[in-house]
């Protein structure tokens, strides 16, 4: 099993601290979530729709010619690997890590990779945009010129856009070339879903853009009903409500800058990130993760790379639990 952020379970088991006693701040899920609504009961007690218009509302919203709705983009993550014969797969060495276990999980070679490396002998390039957890933004005309080179002999760059809500302008999708408009090309792959900006992560809700062929093989593999019906629903309400979203977006923004300044005022400088989490280096970081758990204050470690997450608190007693535990931490010193 992976580890990932949200596993408040290891916390509880480790320190003894009941759930719901923490300050979780491991994912970078919103904690202002998108205000659900009551769901209309009769989508209970039926199959669920494909004449919703989610499809129409996605591609509008995130910019798509085509897409799939998926269960969450971790059901594309676990079925593309199987639509491909045995490929060498390259990826940034730190990211999203269920992306390197369903290519490896099918038998593929994966491979780390970074933004100097041929490409001559790499068949399939995922990248995380803005990355997870490091918050590395690629340039969008290195990943054109990627896609140009891999699909032109028969190559896939898949894009996982998870985090580019807030930043919707620097989306690959929202510099699609003139003959991309009414279809994605071959080779090139685009995962969004709500789980991350929209905090809907439950709902269990992705899309994936690509080319109207690869759509069709996937839809095909992955069988009818993949999202629920009370979850389409769900999904077209939150994509529609264009206002909370501009709002949203300043506030994250806001927040996450809120979030730099106290890392930064308590000698931990983030040294990068995005609008819902900081990502910081330290060596001390599995003492500071330690030290933070003892207040009850959950954040996620990446104990091979010095690295720590950090979420944004959720109301502003959360800001002072968290100050607080920053505050106390000993720099330099054997204990906390």
């Amino acid at each position: 099993m992976l580890e990932h952020g949200g596993n408040l379970t290891l916390a509880v088991q480790r320190f003894g601290r009941p759930a719901g006693r923490w300050l979780d701040l491991s994912t970078g899920i919103n904690p202002h979530a998108w205000p659900t609504p009551s769901i209309p009961a009769e989508l209970w007690h039926g199959l669920p729709g494909t004449d919703d218009d989610l499809e129409k509302t996605a591609c509008h919203y995130f910019g798509f010619p085509q897409v799939l709705p998926v269960a969450g983009t971790q059901a594309a993550l676990q079925m593309l690997p199987t639509l491909r014969p045995h490929s060498r797969v390259a990826l940034q060495p730190l990211t999203y890590a269920e992306h390197a276990v369903c290519w490896a999980r099918q038998g593929h070679d994966v491979i780390p990779w970074g933004s100097g490396r041929d490409l001559s002998s790499i068949d399939v390039l995922v990248v995380v945009n803005p990355n997870n957890p490091t918050g590395e933004v690629t340039p969008l005309h290195k990943l054109w010129a990627w896609h140009a080179e891999l699909s032109a002999r028969g190559g896939w760059l898949i894009v996982d856009e998870a985090f580019m809500d807030t930043a919707p302008s620097d989306s690959l999708l929202a510099t699609l070339p003139g003959f991309a408009r009414k279809a994605l090309p071959p080779g090139l792959i685009v995962l969004r879903g709500l789980g991350k900006f929209f905090g809907l992560a439950g709902a269990r809700v992705g899309f994936v853009g690509a080319s109207p062929s690869l759509l069709e093989v996937l839809e095909d593999a992955l069988g009818p009903w993949t999202i629920s019906g009370p979850s389409r629903w769900l999904a077209i309400q939150a994509l529609r409500d264009v206002s909370w979203q501009e709002a949203m977006r300043h506030k994250l923004i806001r927040e996450s800058e809120r979030l730099h300044e106290l890392l930064t005022r308590s000698q931990f400088p983030p040294q990068g990130g995005t609008a819902l989490f900081q990502w910081v280096l330290a060596s001390q970081a599995q003492r500071l993760q330690d030290h933070l758990a003892q207040q009850g204050i959950w954040v996620r470690n990446f104990p091979k790379n010095y690295g720590i997450r950090f979420g944004l608190p959720g109301n502003e007693l959360a800001w002072q639990h968290l100050t607080k535990g920053l505050s106390s931490f000993k720099h330099g010193t054997g204990t906390a």
